[in-house]
């Protein structure tokens, strides 16, 4: 019988999936992930784990499978949480989801899972995994998207390894949000119509801005507008006799000056914000809201623009650095010079759209066929072919 360890983390989705495993005849076991107990950094007011961990402990007990805690919050601290704070204070935006799934579920769980005698972790997402069988007797495994539109998490998932996949099931899969909560309150499990968790990977609800004062000082700078009209967006393209140079151009971002714009506000640190973002501006007075178009850590300056519309959020290409690609589909991988038509997205629930990857020696360019709206350093872009995930990489 072959021995599966599921990480239950006191949702609806763990659950099922534990209940599914264990229906179809596996050895299951539930493991809770501890993954924050640091005193000197507040996540939250409130205490989310302790009873998602009960929940986890009872469903445990309605399946008749083990279940232990596993504390893992020293490895959730260096590898996520000290990455947050790096990456804010640089100006960047992580995703810690995509980070915790590399770094935590599918890496340091993994290996508790093996040294358990596992053959498999399990996890609640809603994706799928593929194999493709070799000519040479191999097997190259795929990640694909989850049955239901509405939840696919293939993205979360985007940094995973031939050698993590291969270790990995997905049981629910296959599924819709309701069949799920269908499958748990028929089998009287106590999650079946629990809220779905918002909030930081098996931790709980953030407050991002006071989460990232307690390491990161306020620091008072200004707010500045710049018109849509500005400089930077009246440049003409010129006529490249070179693609890479055409491509280099286009994934430029503007560079702004205080001097572009007029100053309309203050803000408590420019590492705070991010790009797209319109709250917690504070700044009125305005035809339409203010959105975020940059922000620069150095000189403590943040950058905005007026509505949705306005030129300083839209970019049609950027750029992954080499050590930053990542392909789930190695014997997909792009050489030198060689190009791909894929669908791209730069965040989660974004719809898929048109791009052509262009592989350069120092990295990958995705070229979109329409301009995207916040463009973000630190996230990922994940590219697809149909409905397979075959590579990703960190924005620059």
């Amino acid at each position: 019988m072959k021995k599966v360890v599921v990480g239950l983390s006191g949702g609806v989705d763990s659950s099922v999936t534990a209940y599914l495993l264990k229906q179809q005849g596996y050895d299951v076991i539930g493991l809770f992930m501890k993954n924050w107990h640091d005193d000197s950094v507040t996540i939250s007011e409130e205490c989310p784990w302790l009873e998602d961990s009960n929940d986890a402990l009872i469903v445990a007990e309605r399946l008749g499978i083990p279940f232990q805690t596993v504390d893992l919050s020293v490895e959730y601290k260096e590898r996520i949480v000290d990455y947050m704070f790096n990456e804010y204070e640089q100006g960047r935006t992580p995703n810690p989801d995509v980070l915790c799934n590399r770094e935590i579920k599918f890496d340091v769980f993994l290996k508790i899972a093996l040294q358990l005698g596992a053959d498999y972790v399990a996890t609640g997402h809603y994706c799928r995994k593929g194999i493709v069988h070799n000519a040479d007797g191999s097997e190259t495994y795929q990640l694909l998207a989850g049955a239901d539109p509405n939840k696919d998490q293939s993205y979360f998932l985007c940094q995973l390894s031939q050698e993590q996949l291969a270790k990995t099931l997905f049981p629910i899969g296959e599924l819709t949000k309701p069949e799920v909560r269908e499958i748990a309150a028929d089998n009287n499990l106590i999650t079946a119509d629990k809220k779905d968790s918002q909030g930081l990977c098996f931790i709980g609800k953030v407050h991002l801005p006071e989460f990232l004062q307690q390491k990161l000082k306020p620091k008072k700078g200004v707010i500045v507008e710049v018109p849509d009209t500005a400089q930077q967006f009246q440049v003409q393209t010129p006529n490249f006799q070179d693609e890479q140079e055409a491509l280099a151009f286009r994934a430029e971002k503007p560079v702004y000056h205080v001097e572009d714009g007029k100053v309309v506000g203050e803000h408590q640190g420019a590492h705070y914000f991010t790009i797209g973002q319109r709250k917690g501006l504070n700044v009125g007075g305005t035809k339409e809201p203010l959105f975020v178009i940059d922000t620069d850590v150095d000189q403590n300056v943040i950058y905005t623009g007026q509505g949705k519309a306005h030129p300083g959020l839209y970019r049609s290409t950027l750029f992954v650095k080499e050590e930053e690609v990542h392909w789930v589909r190695r014997d997909m991988a792009l050489a030198t010079d060689e190009t791909m038509e894929v669908m791209a997205r730069i965040r989660y629930r974004q719809p898929l759209q048109p791009a052509t990857l262009y592989k350069i020696d120092n990295g990958l360019y995705v070229d979109f066929k329409d301009k995207q709206a916040a463009i973000t350093e630190g996230q990922f872009v994940a590219w697809y072919i149909n409905d397979e995930l075959i590579g990703s990489g960190v924005i620059s």
